[in-house]
């Protein structure tokens, strides 16, 4: 009867052993379904900080800003990475974002939208070290985050003093904002708040246009003078040579021309 028992019993434990890994089996699988594994990028991961939902890629070797970031993101550190621009809507599914780390990338041009839908919550934007030379205002068109621009090899002019006024500067930055070229040589090397302090570059690109446009149009008008003063004097050189003609004719057809003359003017 043990015996018997022993044989009945091991192909029932089997088959609910089977049918347990089963629904193990299942659960995995709905599970997955349900909450799918994130790719990220390979050196980028998430983690919570002082509450705050956190995405780190730093040192990551990113030439591009991942697409994979979770929505729900606070902070995002891209920084030390070799990210050479920033498209538009590069952070349009980042609702909630608080404070963005760019800084030592290659980031050389940033396009017009490129922060767009981050004006509502984004208080910080760090773009240091980058390879900043110019960028237009719009591209920071209603944020309200502080930003920081140091460290960059800008070219100081209108443009620049546009932006600077267009955008809140994050403390203790300004100073790093250094001409490295310039539209007039003695301010290169110079603190650009510094120079700005003395001088308005967009008044001086203001006149400078002005003397550009007064000299094109000088040069139209002395052009136009010019080919006036030569048609004159080359209708009166033809006529002179045909006075000279007729006097050179004798009498008689010298009068038979002058009447054809005169009859063809009238």
């Amino acid at each position: 009867v043990t015996v018997a028992r022993g044989v009945l019993l091991h192909p029932i434990t089997m088959g609910l052993l089977l049918q347990s890994l089963f629904l193990l089996f299942l659960l995995l699988l709905l599970d997955s379904c349900l909450h799918p594994a994130a790719a990220f990028p390979k050196g980028c991961y998430p983690s919570e900080e002082e509450g705050l939902k956190t995405f780190r890629c730093s040192n990551a070797q990113l030439t591009e800003v991942p697409r994979d970031i979770p929505n729900d993101t606070n902070k995002l550190y891209l920084d030390s990475n070799q990210i050479p621009f920033l498209p538009r809507d590069a952070f349009r599914d980042l609702p909630l974002l608080l404070e963005l780390d760019l800084s030592h990338n290659a980031i050389a041009r940033i396009e017009s939208g490129a922060f767009q839908g981050l004006a509502e919550h984004l208080h910080s934007l760090d773009l240091s070290s980058n390879r900043l030379v110019s960028v237009s205002k719009d591209a920071f068109s209603n944020l309200k985050a502080k930003v920081n621009l140091s460290n960059n090899p800008w070219l100081c002019d209108c443009r620049l003093q546009e932006l600077i006024r267009a955008v809140e500067l994050a403390a203790d930055s300004s100073g790093g904002i250094v001409c490295d070229s310039s539209t007039q040589e003695e301010h290169v090397g110079k603190a650009f708040l510094q120079v700005i302090a003395d001088t308005d570059l967009c008044n001086v690109y203001k006149k400078t246009t002005d003397i550009a446009m007064l000299v094109t149009m000088f040069g139209w008008f002395a052009m136009v003078i010019s080919y006036l003063v030569y048609y004159v004097r080359q209708n009166q050189e033809d006529a002179r040579r045909h006075l000279e003609y007729l006097k050179s004719l004798p009498s008689k057809q010298r009068r038979s021309e002058e009447s054809s003359t005169i009859s063809t003017v009238v």
